[in-house]
């Protein structure tokens, strides 16, 4: 039964004022305000979008804001930072940007002003809120200045002048900047950020300015290209002490659901653990330190609070495990194949097919670098884990393996490459579905599978490119994932090796599915000979019996026909076609 004042979901919502005052459930993040202060007076922080950067700033603004002070034991009532207050609490006037609101403008002058025109805005109501700080005089004389560096130095000023501290936040400090470079190409963002480029002059003002400065975005670019003007930030981004900071660990995600639970939010018999178990493919598997590789992983904080909204409202889990919001962040990998208006773009898509293909890539990562170096291989690879579009997996010597995160990313890649085929040779998505759903229901497989042999070959007459072992598993990756019937798990590490793919059937969702399916993918050159064929028909045939007596497959697959697939290209060509006893 409901209890009366249940906490509600904050999924959306990136204000941690509006999180407390409307009695919103929040994840306590406030024991790693001491280390903040410890580290260094100007941090810079990176992380991927949705792991919760914006509640977390603006909760530091809330704590360290002085003009907060009477709301401080309301705001922050049952957090551990009330029992273990700081001596900055409450103690600084802040400056809080928000960049991502910002247009970028289609050239340097309109940028500018979109740039000053904001900055001024926010510098406004400084002098609006913090007036009874300072002489009478103060609020008329900040908004009669015409332009944010006027406005910045004349409270600047007056600050020192009576002793105040100045903290300066900026949420998303990378954002339209990163946009520049994606659609106007690194000539331009270097005019924005090198010599006297009015943003690198801005952060020359911040350096001298702020007793304090936080700095949170998703990507090193700008802070390598303003690092000379501004040369006295720390990178925390893969400080150890910080890599559990954002995002949600596992006990967060398990309290926060036996909370709904206990208030009759959640169904009493509910299984929690079984929720977990399955959210973890999804959600999970995020590590931003190298010396918490072998340690627990994070969750995407907005994808969790998505399934538990669905599990609150409906009593079962989503139909569609990646929330519609985030489908579309698979045009950050557009964006980043793109970036410099296509040069070396071809490079870049190598390195994105090889991930999609094998779900991992070895790389050093890189902590920051120039934009002009962006397309250079490390950098790229680089961009994709600052992106969350890859996460540290294992380490190996002085290099990690990166590796996909959770199948929520794997769609972004598998989106990403059928819109890729696609532009050599479109293939219709509704038949493939239909067929799939017969595969599922009837344990008709061939049509399906013939149907995308057939593509390959359209596509591979126009795109010599996509010849190859690699380029054929990410072409039947990429259409596997269209269904939603199956998780798609390609290469799962069984008992006797890997298989290419098996497609477990979604019991949760789809209980009467019927049939299950373990698909061994083979190729051999375009001028191989028929033996050769023959020889990789007999590897499928010994792999494919392994992977059927497997105790993983067994488990998974229970209570469905379990089919075992041989497929054999010959170049573009389809060999072998048929199923296995």
């Amino acid at each position: 039964m409901d209890k009366p004042n249940v906490k509600g979901i904050p999924y959306g919502v990136a204000n941690f004022e509006e999180v407390r005052s409307k009695n919103r459930y929040y994840v306590d993040k406030t024991m790693y305000l001491p280390l903040l202060e410890e580290a260094n007076d100007f941090l810079f922080l990176i992380r991927p979008r949705r792991f919760g950067k914006s509640v977390f700033v603006s909760m530091m603004q809330a704590y360290y804001d002085i003009a907060k002070a009477d709301r401080f034991e309301t705001l922050f009532d049952g957090l551990w930072i009330k029992a273990h207050p700081t001596s900055l609490k409450n103690a600084c006037q802040i400056v809080y940007f928000d960049f991502s609101v910002i247009g970028s403008g289609s050239n340097e002058g309109e940028l500018e002003s979109n740039f000053n025109k904001y900055c001024c805005q926010v510098l406004d109501m400084f002098a609006e809120t913090y007036a009874g700080f300072y002489d009478k005089e103060f609020e008329e004389k900040v908004k009669a200045e015409d332009s944010a560096r006027a406005k910045l130095n004349y409270i600047n000023l007056h600050a020192r002048k009576k002793g105040y501290l100045l903290y300066l936040i900026v949420d998303e400090y990378d954002n339209f900047t990163n946009v520049i470079l994606s659609e106007g190409g690194k000539e331009r963002f270097r005019r924005l950020t090198h010599a006297s480029g009015f943003y690198r002059e801005y952060f020359k003002i911040f350096k001298v300015m702020f007793s304090r400065v936080f700095l949170i975005g998703v990507s090193p670019i700008t802070l390598d290209d303003l690092s000379s003007g501004y040369n006295i930030g720390w990178n925390i981004s893969q400080d150890p002490r910080f890599n559990y900071m954002l995002g949600f660990s596992e006990s967060d995600v398990h309290t926060m659901f036996r909370y709904y639970q206990d208030n009759g939010k959640l169904r009493s018999d509910a299984d929690i653990e079984a929720m977990l178990e399955e959210m973890r493919p999804w959600y999970n598997n995020y590590c931003f330190s190298e010396d918490y590789i072998d340690a627990e992983r994070l969750y995407n904080c907005d994808m969790v609070l998505y399934y538990l909204r669905h599990q609150v409202a409906f009593g079962r889990p989503p139909k569609e495990m990646v929330d519609v919001n985030v489908r579309t962040d698979y045009k950050k990998l557009q964006m980043l194949a793109g970036i410099d208006r296509g040069n070396q773009r071809e490079n870049r898509m190598g390195v994105i097919e090889e991930i999609a293909a094998t779900g991992s890539v070895l790389m050093r990562l890189k902590t920051s670098f120039p934009a002009e170096y962006v397309t250079e291989d490390n950098n790229f690879r680089s961009l994709l884990y600052y992106y969350g579009l890859l996460t540290m997996g294992t380490s190996y010597g002085n290099m990690i393996k990166m590796i996909i995160p959770n199948n929520c990313v794997k769609e972004q890649y598998w989106s990403f490459m059928r819109d890729y085929f696609n532009r050599s040779f479109k293939i219709d998505s509704i038949p493939l579905e239909h067929e799939m759903t017969n595969m599922a229901f009837t344990g008709e497989w061939q049509p399906f599978i013939r149907r995308i042999a057939a593509a390959y070959k359209e596509n591979s007459s126009v795109r010599d490119s996509i010849l190859g072992e690699h380029n054929l598993q990410v072409f039947f990756k990429a259409y596997l994932a269209l269904n939603t019937l199956y998780l798609v798990e390609p290469e799962i590490e069984l008992s006797y090796g890997y298989s290419d793919f098996l497609l477990l059937p979604d019991r949760v969702r789809y209980p009467e599915i019927a049939h299950s399916y373990i698909l061994e993918l083979k190729y051999v050159k375009p001028a191989a000979t028929d033996e050769e064929v023959e020889a990789k028909s007999r590897e499928a045939d010994v792999q494919l019996e392994k992977y059927s007596k497997d105790k993983i497959v067994c488990r998974l697959c229970s209570g469905t026909k379990l089919h075992l697939l041989k497929v054999v290209f010959r170049g573009a060509e389809l060999s072998i076609c048929m199923e296995i006893a």
